[in-house]
């Protein structure tokens, strides 16, 4: 059976690393990139920048989900889903 989990490499700082997500991870880091006229690069070092801890992949899924999460409603008192920062 094949893993839904995908390893793909990108760029950043000009140091090439890579990252294990689901597609519809990856799909929704793409559409936020999009809507705030970012490149993936930009967008992953962004959220590598502000992680707390925690591996890179997990970083990013915590990030598209809180922001998905901020569209429905559904967040905290401080306005966060999960307490991360938004990033620009």
């Amino acid at each position: 059976m094949k893993s839904p989990v995908v390893k793909r490499s990108i760029v950043i700082a000009g140091h090439k690393t890579s990252v294990s997500l689901e597609d519809a991870f990856w799909k929704g880091l793409k559409e936020i990139a999009d809507e705030r006229n970012m490149t993936l690069s930009d967008m992953v070092a962004n959220i590598d920048s502000q992680r707390r801890h925690g591996n890179l992949s997990s970083a990013i899924r915590l990030f598209v989900l809180d922001h998905y999460r901020s569209l429905s409603g559904d967040r905290d008192r401080n306005g966060h889903s999960d307490g991360m920062r938004s990033i620009p």
